[in-house]
């Protein structure tokens, strides 16, 4: 019945064990006897289970997509602070990684079927509390992810020109609360803190070529700014080394071959890696490997030229960490950081950054901290570990909180990439259905899901955006971009966004 009638249901009248269908026929009445519940109403009425997701991130829409396909009667209802779905596959995914975002398909689907809904500017925690939420719905499913930011914990870390990753990156993927954030790129030399894929972006977005990023969506006051930056060398600099080090080989094949750019390394840093190749897993052997090979190696004769014509260098550094960062004899801004060198206690995964007590300055005038996003409590109601930062639960039940669930980096902290959100969701989807099935989640009594929460909404006068109001957006975004040979020409501001919405 589902996927035939998909037009019908959009366009049906909800009544208790009929659907008087409603197309432009003349009206009839279908009896429904599949998925009639203990309560005697048909699936789809207001009696069918009701899931609420807050959050509309890759964990958030994975988790929708797993309910509404186990479960042939839950009606999923996403709610998003912001107007636009998709959370980081927008704002966190570079902006020439376009193949990462094609995961929005599969997304655009999920939204668009019978039984989902998307409520986008609703803030949860101030336009609606979580209790609400837990009043009208079955269960509530929390996927709102990582916004907070880890700190380097060091003097100086609050100088002007140093940010952290998550607000740069946010800044060039308009991200509308890191609009203003205008970084300074007037210097020679700049440095990320961490060696993730996200370190491993931000170097990449800051040394590429502006013919290459002008056929991107990133954003129109970045690439202006980028056009103009005066930044020639970039050092991503590691506590550990090779061997610990976190992006993954598609990220380190992208800064060895990116354009006008040759790498710079420090070749003791690979003292003794040859040696430990040999016992590595195959993944992180080859990306050892090419490592070994781009810091060492003499490069063939072809290589050795575009090398030579390059005018922007880039470069691990590793066992160093941060210290404090130095400002300028006017203490306004930075005039670069001062890295404590380690040494590595044990060996491989497990191995440890040990201080020497020796230190290095190294002079720069841009700091990018990439160690890692964080997420913060949302309601006082829900619990939450806050040394971990994350909500304790097991396989995504929230300890001592009936009928509430989490997903994605809030359920396991920010690791890995895409596909294991999408795999965390998933077990956490299966978790929720596991217990509408055994009864441990009671669905036997009606809840009024959205309705009450509209109502509620209206009263305080939020105004949902739903995903048809997200499509206007999205067309304007794409019809701006086809203007300037881009993608897409992203909205800036929430107000921009809402007045395209909403005309």
């Amino acid at each position: 019945m589902e996927g035939t009638n998909k037009f019908i249901l959009n366009h049906e009248h909800r009544h208790c064990g009929t659907l008087i269908v409603n197309a432009g026929f003349p009206r009839t009445v279908v009896a429904v006897t599949q998925g009639i519940g203990a309560c005697g109403k048909a699936s789809l009425s207001s009696c069918s289970p009701k899931v609420c997701i807050v959050g509309s991130g890759p964990a958030g829409f994975y988790t929708a997509q797993h309910l509404i396909k186990a479960r042939q009667d839950v009606e999923v209802d996403i709610y998003e602070r912001l107007p636009v779905p998709f959370g980081l596959v927008r704002f966190g995914v570079a902006p020439d990684h376009p193949e990462v975002k094609n995961v929005i398909n599969t997304f655009t689907q999920t939204a668009k079927h019978s039984r989902c809904s998307f409520y986008g500017n609703v803030n949860v925690g101030k336009n609606v509390s979580i209790t609400e939420l837990q009043q009208a719905y079955h269960a509530v499913v929390l996927s709102y992810g990582a916004e907070g930011n880890r700190s380097m914990g060091v003097p100086g870390e609050d100088l002007a020109g140093v940010y952290s990753a998550k607000d740069f990156v946010g800044w060039y993927n308009g991200l509308p609360s890191c609009r203003e954030l205008s970084p300074d790129l007037s210097c020679e030399t700049a440095v990320i803190l961490g060696q993730g894929n996200v370190a491993l972006d931000v170097a990449r977005i800051l040394l590429s070529p502006i013919d290459i990023l002008k056929k991107t969506d990133i954003t129109q006051p970045a690439l202006e700014a980028l056009a103009e930056s005066q930044v020639r060398r970039v050092l991503i600099v590691g506590r550990r080394g090779p061997i610990q080090i976190a992006c993954t080989i598609k990220e380190l094949r992208e800064m060895v071959n990116l354009p006008d750019t040759r790498p710079d390394m420090v070749a003791a840093d690979f003292d003794a890696v040859k040696e430990a190749l040999k016992d590595l897993p195959r993944p992180r052997k080859r990306l050892t490997e090419l490592m070994l090979k781009t810091a060492l190696e003499v490069p063939g004769e072809k290589e050795q030229e575009r090398r030579s014509k390059a005018s922007r260098t880039w470069g691990f550094r590793f066992f160093r960490s941060p210290v404090e960062v130095l400002a300028e004899p006017s203490h306004s801004r930075i005039a670069g950081i001062r890295l404590a060198i380690n040494k590595l206690e044990g060996s491989g995964e497990g191995a440890h950054a040990v201080l020497t007590g020796e230190v290095e300055d190294v002079s720069c005038g841009l700091v990018v901290s990439s160690i890692g996003y964080k997420s913060l409590p949302i309601d006082p109601s829900v619990p939450f570990d806050s040394r971990k930062a994350i909500i304790p639960n097991t396989m995504g039940r929230v300890k001592q909180a009936a009928g509430l669930y989490c997903s994605g980096w809030l359920k396991t902290g920010p690791t890995g990439v895409i596909a294991t959100t999408m795999n965390n969701s998933f077990d956490t989807a299966r978790s929720l259905v596991e217990d509408m099935d055994s009864g441990t989640l009671d669905v036997s009594a009606a809840k009024p899901g959205s309705q009450s929460i509209s109502a509620l909404l209206e009263k305080r006068g939020v105004k949902p955006v739903t995903f048809s109001d997200w499509e206007k957006i999205d067309n304007v975004e794409m019809k701006k971009g086809e203007s300037s040979g881009k993608p897409r020409e992203k909205l800036l501001t929430v107000e921009e966004m809402l007045h395209v919405a909403w005309t």
